[in-house]
């Protein structure tokens, strides 16, 4: 199976009152981290800040607030956290310095789109599965306007840095992968990877049916044990989808619902959730290979499993 690699951007807002649990998190200021086990805090040292820390996230963004003359209410969203990482595939065999050019680069994304001097820190985590990065900053516009809505934005502006983010990485990252948009799909990301597999796997299913129709009785020696073989492997690529779709039939009316809310949960527990997002993701990816095993002839499946075929198996005795 093909693994992808995808450059990874995710935003989230906070009010005042959890930023200092964010900072508590991305700053490693506790001892113990039961609620992420992820966290291997022996691995905490090789953890560095692609931007400085500029101290006490609340009273840093208190003080940007103050000065840019902006009036707070209880509900005003004072920061906003965007986490930046990739796939683990491309990390596999990267040195320290290129984790670190990655995240660099990267930064330089963030630094056209926010002013860096809004900044609060930017982190990144070397001490989870996936080395990923935290950037955190107060939501304040050109014109001195504390907004997290204007920057953040909708839906769509989502979409679009996504595109945006992609557009950027693959210049110095060409493996990098994008997905088709959701605009134009109706669903969450479907990256090419899953068209790629589907292309692979329909190519052999022709391989296969096309060498049974070629059979008659004086090839039958030969070429039965060539399409043993190839039937193996597309039954290697395809059994193990109908044992996962199984898992998710009842799950697929809240799989979008719960993706996001996972969005929402990033920053409470970055490592796990962002694990468990992808999981999801990968659940209804599965969905499209639904569509490819309900191609596959009954005949192929009855020869699989130990079953006569009875039409294109059979010998043209004409």
């Amino acid at each position: 199976m093909i693994k992808p690699q995808y450059a990874i951007i995710r935003m989230a807002k906070y009010k005042g009152g959890t930023v200092s649990r964010i900072e508590a998190h991305n700053e490693r200021t506790k001892e113990k981290y039961a609620s992420n086990p992820d966290i291997k805090t022996e691995l905490s040292k090789y953890n560095f800040h692609p931007f400085k820390y500029q101290g006490k996230y609340r009273a840093v963004s208190d003080r940007m607030i103050r000065e840019a003359g902006c009036k707070v209410r209880k509900d005003s969203v004072t920061m906003v956290e965007t986490l930046i990482t990739a796939s683990p595939e491309f990390f596999a065999g990267k040195k320290p310095r290129e984790v670190i050019e990655f995240f660099e680069y990267a930064l330089e994304f963030m630094k056209d789109r926010q002013d860096p001097r809004t900044y609060l820190s930017a982190v990144v985590h070397m001490d989870e599965k996936t080395p990923h990065m935290h950037l955190c900053f107060v939501p304040l516009t050109p014109d001195n306007r504390l907004s997290a809505k204007t920057i953040v934005g909708n839906k769509k502006a989502l979409t679009k840095l996504q595109d945006d983010f992609h557009a950027f990485m693959v210049k110095k990252y060409p493996d990098f992968e994008r997905g088709e948009s959701a605009s134009t799909t109706g669903r969450k990301h479907i990256p090419p990877r899953l068209y790629k597999e589907s292309v692979h796997l329909n190519n052999l299913l022709e391989e296969v049916c096309n060498l049974i129709r070629q059979l008659n009785p004086l090839n039958k020696k030969t070429l039965m044990p060539v399409i043993e073989e190839k039937l193996g492997k597309l039954f290697r690529g395809t059994e193990s989808f109908q044992t996962e779709l199984k898992k998710i039939v009842k799950k697929n009316k809240s799989l979008t619902a719960e993706i996001s809310s996972l969005e929402q949960q990033l920053a409470d527990n970055t490592g796990s959730v962002l694990k468990e997002l992808q999981e999801k993701q990968r659940l209804l990816e599965l969905e499209e290979k639904e569509r490819l095993l309900a191609n596959i002839p009954q005949e192929i499946i009855d020869k699989y499993n130990g079953r006569p075929i009875q039409q294109e198996l059979s010998v043209n005795k004409e």
